[in-house]
């Protein structure tokens, strides 16, 4: 019996070992954009977890939310949810245990990113409030993981048209991350996005070209040139490049965010719809009507398949390709796109949201009907 206790001693350390590396393999793939592999490697530590220290244990939460996370940048969002519920069902068996503080915290953070990508801003806010306040009790105020969670919820608010809300949790989280590791810690590259992102809703481009680059700087020191989170900060770049009038520049920006996110991801993703979106938008500045057209419809056709007919994203690409077909004069399908982003905009994002009044503005401009061409 000794014998065999001290086997299975082995047999157990030598399991969690192997669950550590498939683990580790998993989250390194996702982070560079390797999400089938990541997968595999992902649902095999899975295996092994239910295997040994059984499929209700709290590895097992942390296998799935780490699948869920794969599933979700391969814009799966179902199975995302899915993985999500899971682990979260496995940690409310484990309420008296204090050790599952932190997988907690993380599921529910997930939990709120994906409604964050779904539009369900109030469910998103909720779940990170409640995130933020189990993490300030486990870390502390001054932790990093705080400061990760407050730059998720800005994010929303950033959505939600809350500018100076977000830019206060923003201001916040940088301040933590940089005191605890200095001002080119990694961590402090998508917070310098963010802060980026929200000048460029505030119409502030300059700050916001500044505040781009510097997150740009960060990340490929660290990460290299090709890394899918530098080409997020590219994207992001571009668009402030854009909104100064410097097309050049910014088609070449885009072009190399969608050459990176294609070889990461292939032809159907998420990040590409909105770069394809963006790019037709600059096409359009410049004249190019066609091509922008091309690009929209592409962008379009992503976005529906990805996150269905009524998501705000979608409703942001009718906006542009109605917006289009007036400056072709094609008053008839600009007013069936207009009110479709009205409707969508309405019921996801409300009434008074400075995207549902611009598109309902458009819509209200055009004329009844369309004045017959010569």
């Amino acid at each position: 019996m000794s014998v065999l206790r001290t086997v299975r001693r082995r047999r157990g350390r030598d399991q969690a070992a192997q669950v550590s590396r498939l683990h580790a393999r998993a989250v390194a793939d996702r982070d560079a954009g390797r999400l089938s592999p990541a997968l595999a490697a992902g649902e095999h530590a899975l295996k092994i977890v239910e295997h040994g220290p059984g499929e209700f244990s709290p590895d097992a939460a942390v296998v799935w939310n780490t699948i869920g996370t794969i599933r979700e940048a391969m814009c799966d969002y179902d199975g995302a949810g899915s993985a999500y519920r899971r682990a979260a069902a496995i940690l409310d068996r484990h309420n008296d245990d204090d050790t599952v503080v932190p997988a907690r915290i993380t599921v529910t953070s997930s939990s709120a990113r994906l409604h964050r990508i779904l539009g369900r801003l109030d469910a998103a806010e909720r779940l990170y409030l409640a995130a933020i306040t189990a993490a300030e009790n486990h870390y502390g105020t001054g932790a990093v993981e705080v400061a990760t969670l407050l730059n998720d919820l800005a994010v929303v608010y950033k959505y939600a048209a809350r500018f100076d809300d977000a830019e206060a949790l923003y201001r916040r989280a940088l301040g933590i991350v940089e005191a605890a590791g200095g001002p080119d810690r990694i961590d402090a590259a998508p917070i310098w996005h963010n802060l980026g992102g929200v000048e460029h809703a505030r119409g502030r481009f300059v700050d916001g070209e500044i505040y781009a680059r510097r997150s740009v700087q960060i990340r490929e020191t660290v990460l290299g040139p090709d890394h899918v989170a530098v080409a997020a900060d590219l994207a992001a770049l571009a668009a402030l490049v854009q909104e100064q009038q410097r097309f050049g520049e910014a088609e070449k920006l885009y072009r190399r965010v969608i050459v990176i996110f294609e070889a990461a991801f292939g032809p159907i993703h998420y990040e590409l719809g909105v770069n394809y979106n963006n790019l037709a938008a600059l096409h359009a500045a410049r004249g190019k009507l066609r091509e922008a057209e091309n690009l929209y419809q592409r962008a379009l056709d992503i976005k529906q398949r990805l996150l269905g007919h009524n998501h705000p994203d979608v409703a942001m690409t009718l906006h542009n390709l109605a917006m289009l077909y007036t400056q072709q004069g094609d008053n008839d399908r600009a007013r069936d796109l207009f009110g479709r982003a009205v409707g969508i905009f309405e019921s996801s994002l409300g009434p008074e949201h400075p995207k549902t009044a611009r598109s309902r503005t458009e819509l209200d401009a055009l004329p009844h009907s369309d004045t017959p061409r010569a």
